[in-house]
């Protein structure tokens, strides 16, 4: 990972954008399948047929920990071969924008969903996991990889909950060609196996998120969370073994997840010297877009700093953009939805307003957004079909 050397700071990890991140890992399958011409960012292996199986919240540093928990898993080489730079999700490290950059190839920066909540031009937070009615796909109107490979000829079906087909982060990130509904992990297995064998080439995309539900209610550190990794490690090589010869499967995740407890969380409804000049508080627990009164932002910055300092990286918004927190290029619509004081949390704490926050992110144990390795680094692992 690169670095953001700062004056006032150690070092902030960086997203491998452009090298070795999530938001190049479609684009090079699309040069593999040879729908997109030029050089892939990433060394993967040639097949007609691909499997791309995102296991929400399986981090590479939780793998490692719990290997013995997932044998199978752990048995897998890197994608990209050996002593490949580590692989990252993109930052914020949380479901809606990882996805969105996974399905668009494109850095938060430019398709626009900077968190999981925005801050809308009138004020308001957009929860972008549940929108309502809002129309997610206006904010990213980018075409995505999968509606690329779809106009190539290729066979494009993505697997998931009934509930997710048409929903508005899927809309938004990971729209294009056929949705194949599984909502048991054998209909799932047997929709990918389906859906591989469509055509002459092939693309399925599956997604599986009870590892990461388990870690938000339970914590990582239980058994609950151990026995659904142990889960996760079966479903993996239940796919290797219903793949054709000519496919190959990858393995990877949209963020990994650290525990912090309840009572360690920092409440700007009952902190006024934080909450003085701030406007609205976007983003995640562990990933802070802090939205300011005019003219207030540099007294904030500068609070928070002094504050949460030594336990939160937190930058001004020009220099959030500037250290590449965003990727390469961040849209000029894009600015106003980047805080105006961006804070990304170290281990052990998260900030949160109860007043508008909804109860259930209050309540949630196991966390993620940050740029610490715990959540920044995810597993790019390949398979091909088992005959065991």
């Amino acid at each position: 990972m690169s670095q953001a050397h700062l004056p006032h700071d150690d070092p902030a990890p960086v997203p491998a954008y452009g090298r070795a991140s999530l938001a190049d890992l479609l684009p090079s399958l699309l040069v593999r399948l040879g729908v997109q011409e030029g050089l892939a960012a990433l060394a993967l292996p040639s097949a007609r047929r691909y499997v791309l199986l995102l296991v929400d919240g399986l981090g590479a540093n939780l793998l490692m920990r719990h290997a013995s928990r997932a044998p199978y898993l752990s048995s897998l080489p890197d994608a990209r071969g050996p002593g490949a730079e580590p692989f990252t999700t993109v930052f914020p490290a949380t479901t809606p924008v990882a996805l969105t950059s996974l399905g668009t190839g494109l850095g938060p920066g430019e398709h626009g969903l900077t968190g999981l909540y925005l801050r809308r031009e009138d004020g308001s937070l957009l929860n972008t996991l549940y929108p309502g009615d809002v129309d997610l796909a206006a904010f990213q109107p980018r075409p995505t990889a999968f509606e690329i490979a779809a106009r190539a000829g290729v066979a494009v079906s993505r697997v998931g909950p009934r509930s997710f087909d048409g929903d508005g982060l899927t809309q938004a990130g990971l729209r294009g060609g056929a949705y194949l509904a599984g909502e048991s992990m054998g209909e799932r297995v047997a929709a990918v196996a389906e859906g591989v064998r469509r055509g002459r080439r092939s693309l399925v995309y599956a997604y599986v998120g009870d590892l990461d539900a388990t870690g938000h209610r339970r914590g990582l550190d239980t058994e609950a969370w151990r026995q659904e990794l142990t889960h996760v490690d079966r479903l993996v090589e239940q796919l290797s073994a219903a793949l054709p010869a000519d496919a190959v499967l990858l393995v990877t995740a949209d963020h990994g997840m650290v525990d912090v407890p309840i009572d360690d969380r920092t409440d700007l409804a009952s902190s006024p010297t934080l909450d003085d000049g701030v406007e609205v508080l976007a983003g995640d627990p562990r990933a802070l877009h802090v939205h300011t009164r005019a003219g207030a932002s540099e007294d904030v910055l500068a609070t928070w700093r002094a504050v949460l300092g030594e336990r939160c990286w937190l930058l001004g918004r020009d220099e959030a953009i500037s250290a590449g927190w965003f990727g390469p290029t961040v849209a000029a619509h894009v600015r106003p939805r980047i805080g105006d004081v961006v804070g990304a949390a170290r281990a052990g704490l998260a900030v949160v307003d109860s007043r508008v926050a909804h109860p259930q992110i209050l309540a949630l144990r196991g966390l993620h957004g940050s740029l610490t390795d715990d959540e920044l680094l995810v597993p790019l692992l390949v398979a091909r079909r088992s005959t065991s």
